[in-house]
């Protein structure tokens, strides 16, 4: 660490006590634990979402969407979708609906990145998602976590992502223990024969092109310990109640289904949930030999003099792109394929 950090540490230490806010030395001694506890980081990989850099707001990049798509392309279909809705009800000019229809045009037959359109301009955005890890394996949610006020188990999740409307600038942070992590995750690349040496190199060249970290709003998940590792099973939640609530209803509804649980199997899962959800606030459940833990994760976004980082040319996507919706005029009619 440099003794630049080393001051800018001490000055916000020095910042947090004289606040002499409870609240805050209460989040900070527990993200201390948490540093001991589980001092380690596993990176999952890449993941991406969509940022705007609006005139009205500038020069702030903030997230339009969630940082959770598995591949660019998605984040792309998630930018033609909203510049086709955007056509659709946000406009009856016929000059404006024509700009954003071409920009939806260009999207559905090239894998753009880096769009301007109406004075706005969006980049799909990559960030990498890891998780803390420690000798009893990755790390649960705190008791700091924020929990949604009405812990129901039906319905899904009603919380909105914290991703929305998030500004990716660095600097802006009050913790000592975020600033030290920051601190840890801009000199991270990948490394090891597991990556191709294509990966290895991009992500070098990102800690010089993009060198800046911001850390994104913590999420959580599900977790299957599976030979030996953790592997994730569900989509990233905003609280851990939901995360709870994801596993619950993936025992008792979906994968029975998916797996064509046999009557002696399906009452197992249930049992375990029912317990599972009797404990309140537990964050494990063990069904015959398989393991479930509810889990934190954590992302960063880098940031460079432009903005925060595109995709890498070495991101795979699954398929390209693609027409999504149905063609619009320049007035609004829509015209489906017969």
């Amino acid at each position: 660490m440099t003794d630049d950090w080393k001051r800018q540490i001490d000055r916000l230490h020095a910042e947090l006590v004289r606040r002499d806010d409870p609240a805050e030395w209460v989040v900070e001694a527990d993200a201390v634990d948490a540093s001991r506890r589980y001092p380690d980081l596993a990176f999952r990989g890449p993941v991406f979402g969509l940022a705007v850099l609006d005139p009205e707001r500038a020069p702030e990049w903030r997230l339009l969407k969630p940082v959770t798509d598995a591949t660019p392309q998605d984040a792309r279909d998630t930018l033609n979708s909203h510049l086709w809705f955007k056509a659709k009800d946000d406009t009856d000019d016929p000059v404006v609906r024509r700009e954003l229809l071409a920009a939806v045009a260009r999207l559905e037959r090239e894998p753009i990145d880096d769009l301007t359109v109406c004075g706005a301009r969006y980049r799909i955005v990559r960030g990498d998602e890891f998780a803390r890890t420690g000798r009893s394996g990755l790390e649960p949610p705190r008791p700091t976590d924020p929990e949604p006020a009405d812990r129901t188990w039906g319905g899904r999740s009603d919380t909105p992502s914290p991703d929305r409307d998030f500004a990716l600038v660095p600097g802006r942070e009050t913790s000592p223990m975020v600033v030290a992590m920051k601190v840890a995750l801009q000199g991270y690349a990948y490394s090891g024969a597991r990556f191709p040496a294509a990966v290895r190199e991009e992500s070098e060249r990102a800690r010089t092109a993009y060198p800046e970290v911001v850390l994104l709003p913590v999420g959580f998940g599900v977790a299957e310990r599976r030979r030996g590792c953790w592997q994730p099973r569900g989509a990233l939640m905003p609280t851990p109640h939901e995360a709870r609530r994801l596993l619950v209803d993936a025992m008792i509804e979906f994968w029975p289904q998916l797996y064509e649980f046999s009557a002696a199997e399906r009452q197992r899962y249930v049992e375990a949930a029912e317990e599972f959800k009797a404990a309140g606030r537990a964050n494990e459940v063990r069904v015959d030999d398989k393991r479930f833990q509810i889990c934190r994760i954590e992302r960063m976004v880098r940031i460079g003099p432009d903005g925060p980082e595109p995709p890498r040319r070495s991101d795979v996507d699954d398929y390209g792109p693609t027409k999504i919706h149905p063609t619009m005029d320049e007035d609004g009619t829509l015209h489906y394929d017969s």
